[in-house]
């Protein structure tokens, strides 16, 4: 029997096209095929990310946006969610947070992947961009408490959008990370879907890099290549493992 957790639902939340591949694509294709419905939310739709002469934001809206679907479609994402805020841009807002409260009392996932806000020095030759610090603080006040807050947000109950408290929170990133999550089935899946991305991608092929960061996370994990995550746990266990009959603890490697 396959002991490896998929939840029923997941929604991941990032900033820009290509986020979602270069993360987190992996585990979410892992668990589409396992029978969980997936959606994507993207705060903005990259229309600044292509630098090239005469490109306007709003062909290169058109583009970006393409290419997502398209990278969505190869993991077995249901849906893709563009909410189309400026690109460079992105601030944390209440506005924001809302936008988002709407997608998750929508979608009523039981996971939600964000990226991690704290991370500004990402390496000796990157700094984590600020929209990815926006989105993925957006995302996480969202998540909670908003979403589950029956009295935040009232007017989205004219829509029919009841509170809904997801199951568990996975942040994506390089550190403090506490769940790694085996990849070995999907990581050409992931490589393929970032291919998608050819307006950022051009000459470059993702997949020594991609194998060689995923190989570096299952470094002693006994897997050949693994995505990592921090996991929190905002419903008890015991009573999810009371209705689903069966559970993997949180910070056990997941093979």
């Amino acid at each position: 029997m396959d002991n490896f957790y998929t939840p029923e639902s997941a929604m991941v939340i990032v900033a820009h096209p290509d986020d979602v591949e270069f993360s987190c694509a992996g585990t979410l294709a892992r668990w589409a095929k396992r029978g969980a419905r997936i959606c994507y939310v993207l705060c903005t739709s990259g229309e600044v990310g292509i630098a090239e002469p005469g490109m306007t934001k709003e062909k290169a809206t058109e583009i970006r946006e393409a290419e997502q679907r398209a990278a969505a479609d190869l993991a077995g994402a249901q849906e893709v969610v563009f909410l189309r805020e400026p690109d460079g841009m992105l601030q944390p807002t209440m506005e924001l947070r809302k936008k988002l409260v709407r997608e998750i009392r929508r979608f009523r996932p039981e996971v939600v992947i964000s990226g991690d806000p704290t991370i500004v020095w990402a390496g000796d030759t990157y700094i984590n961009h600020p929209d990815h610090r926006a989105a993925a603080t957006a995302a996480l006040d969202a998540t909670f408490p908003a979403a589950g807050q029956p009295n935040l947000f009232e007017e989205l109950d004219e829509e029919g959008l009841t509170a809904h408290k997801p199951r568990k929170l996975y942040v994506t990133g390089w550190n403090q990370t506490d769940l790694f999550v085996n990849i070995e089935e999907t990581i050409d899946i992931k490589i393929a879907a970032l291919r998608v991305h050819k307006s950022q991608m051009k000459d470059w092929d993702p997949e020594p890099r991609i194998k060689e960061w995923a190989g570096e996370r299952a470094k002693g994990k006994e897997m050949a290549y693994a995505e990592s995550f921090r996991v929190v746990t905002l419903e008890n266990d015991e009573d999810w493992q009371a209705r689903k009959g069966h559970v993997i603890p949180d910070h056990e490697v997941q093979s």
